[in-house]
């Protein structure tokens, strides 16, 4: 059994949350190296990665978020993915969209809002190390440049975005219209954590390892786009999963 799990982050990451999540629910014991961009590059490229999260044992690395979550699958009992063939297909299928569209979107529509010093400092720097804090601020405004352009920001993009994530969510209520607990019926799996997980920078989920900024401090289309998102059934969705499987209270 591999040891000395540690697992490489961004802090704000929603894809680093995503691994997280999945370490902490399966109870794993690991170290946490948080860091802010760009600094996370020197962290992950001796592993093979230039990105996060990256997770590193003492026999080897995975560096894709749904890669951890396979590897944590073959290495302990408790399964996140399921056995049925039927359910494996779908399971694989809404994998896929919610990295490849719904990941994507929410950071992009994220970003798109508040890629200002004033609010991405709490949210980079959280954890990181002290001499990152210290550079903040004279590396954010070529950092800030570089996002941008690489996340396609303009001053379309929030909306162009919103409307990527509505049409996932909406694929996620038809799923729920049949009165199942879960995504893929009635057993919580790595499913259900790739969309909660996904979505939480449009959901703002109280039991987010970063605490949502107040509503009312945010833009004003930002504000209505999270309630907007919140009061689907998939956002209602996307919350009970955080209140009941992130860090419940009891």
């Amino acid at each position: 059994m591999p040891t000395n799990f540690r697992l490489i982050t961004i802090p704000v990451s929603h894809y680093s949350e995503k691994a997280r999540w999945a370490l902490e629910y399966l109870q794993v014991p690991f170290q946490e190296l948080a860091h802010m961009p760009p600094f996370h590059r020197n962290a992950t490229k001796k592993y093979g990665g230039t990105s996060v999260p990256v997770l590193i044992t003492d026999t080897g690395a995975a560096t894709d978020s749904t890669d951890i979550l396979r590897y944590l699958d073959r290495l302990y009992p408790e399964k996140l993915y399921p056995s049925d063939p039927r359910l494996q297909l779908l399971g694989t299928e809404l994998e896929i969209l919610f990295n490849g569209t719904l990941g994507i979107h929410t950071r992009r529509w994220g970003y798109s809002y508040i890629l200002t010093p004033k609010f991405l400092y709490p949210r980079w720097t959280l954890g990181v190390p002290f001499w990152e804090k210290l550079l903040f601020p004279i590396i954010f405004p070529r950092v800030g440049k570089i996002v941008r352009s690489s996340f396609d920001i303009t001053d379309t993009s929030a909306a162009e975005s919103a409307h990527a994530v509505k049409v996932v969510f909406d694929r996620v209520n038809r799923l729920l219209a049949d009165g199942r607990k879960y995504l893929l019926g009635d057993r919580f799996s790595a499913i259900d954590i790739t969309f909660a997980a996904l979505a939480a920078p449009i959901l703002q989920p109280p039991e987010h390892r970063i605490k949502p900024a107040p509503l009312d401090s945010l833009p004003t289309q930002m504000q209505a786009d999270i309630l907007t998102a919140q009061a689907t059934p998939a956002g209602k969705f996307g919350l009970s999963l955080y209140r009941e499987h992130r860090y419940p209270s009891s």
